[in-house]
């Protein structure tokens, strides 16, 4: 009984990632695929996957999610499993330390659940060994210690659909992405895209906003819903603030103003990060561990959330040497480029 009662305690905090939301941030969850805005190509080839798969009577074929964080991988997997018809069971990469925390999760999956890891390039190797047979073969095979020696325990599982999302698709080893059918990159949004977003958010939040309003917003959201998202709820506090009952362009562009957001989204970070490959470094190349440890920011953390959009936004090249800033990065700072003055 005691064991029995280890194990619920052992899932729970696996799985506290998905009750830790607010119900805020869940009501602003699109639950199908046509709610969920953008993405139309991805969304047009997972439609044919799942109506297959639901002809079929068989769970999806395992999907794996990858791109810049906040562009809705999360999302999309909760998405896959209302077009199933099936429950989710939602586990952090880093949270899973050693095969039985994934063995107790997997264990109590039932038939066509979807289980979404999130982070997943950040399982352990020997936790990820464990995924290649359930994944394969839907068989859970674990080690068992006995008196006389190690014993191999195979025990069967329901068949489930497994949906991966991550960041750094290539800390993944080739061995487990080739175990995912389906492989879509999550892309940058256009401003169009997000002002629907926007507009979306502002009614299940019972804050109007005008057209003008939403799409500065849009516009300075870095291409990412999740941003576009937090920035209408800060805008929102603003307007509260003020007991204003809509939010129009004079209102949205005080409130980025004070928080610190220009123009084409960059924030503090950002501009501390051009400014020092920029003035320190004399536009690069420079390595991102010298910028990181010049402006005090952690490596990971520059190049997951920062750069991605710094280079799509044509203000930063990588190259084998390191980053160098382009003329768009000195044009915006109003810094000198080879003799110009802007």
């Amino acid at each position: 009984m005691s064991r029995k009662k280890g194990s619920d305690n052992q899932t729970e905090r696996l799985l506290s990632s998905e009750r830790e939301e607010g119900d805020e941030e869940i009501s602003l969850r699109p639950r199908t695929l046509k709610e969920y805005v953008g993405q139309e190509e991805l969304k047009k080839n997972l439609t044919v996957f799942i109506q297959a798969a639901l002809k079929r009577k068989e769970p999806l074929d395992h999907v794996l999610l990858y791109g810049p964080p906040g562009l809705g991988k999360t999302t999309l997997a909760y998405v896959i499993a209302n077009e199933m018809g099936a429950n989710v069971r939602s586990i952090s990469g880093p949270a899973v330390e050693k095969p039985g925390d994934l063995a107790v999760v997997l264990s109590e999956l039932e038939p066509g659940d979807v289980l979404f890891i999130d982070e997943i390039h950040r399982l352990p190797r020997a936790v990820e060994e464990v995924l290649y047979g359930a994944m394969e073969d839907f068989v859970l095979q674990i080690i068992v210690s006995r008196d006389a020696g190690n014993r191999a325990v195979r025990i069967p599982l329901p068949p489930f659909t497994l949906v991966g999302a991550t960041t750094r698709s290539g800390d993944i080893s080739s061995p487990l992405r080739a175990r995912f059918g389906i492989q879509s990159k999550i892309d940058f949004y256009p401003p169009g895209e997000l002002s629907t977003i926007i507009k979306r958010t502002s009614r299940v939040l019972s804050m109007p906003i005008d057209e003008a309003a939403a799409r500065t917003i849009a516009e300075r959201s870095r291409g990412t819903p999740r941003i576009a998202n937090r920035l209408f709820r800060r805008v929102r506090d603003f307007a509260s603030y003020g007991e204003r009952e809509k939010i129009d362009l004079a209102l949205a562009l005080s409130s980025l103003s004070a928080l610190h957001i220009d123009e084409l989204g960059l924030d503090e970070v950002d501009l501390r990060y051009l400014d020092c490959l920029i003035g320190r470094f004399h536009g690069g190349p420079a390595g991102l561990e010298s910028i990181a440890s010049a402006i005090g920011e952690e490596i990971t953390n520059l190049e997951d959330v920062y750069e991605p959009y710094l280079v799509m936004s044509g203000l930063v090249n990588r190259t084998p040497r390191g980053r160098t800033a382009t003329e768009k990065a000195y044009h915006h700072l109003k810094r000198s480029y080879q003799g110009l003055l802007f």
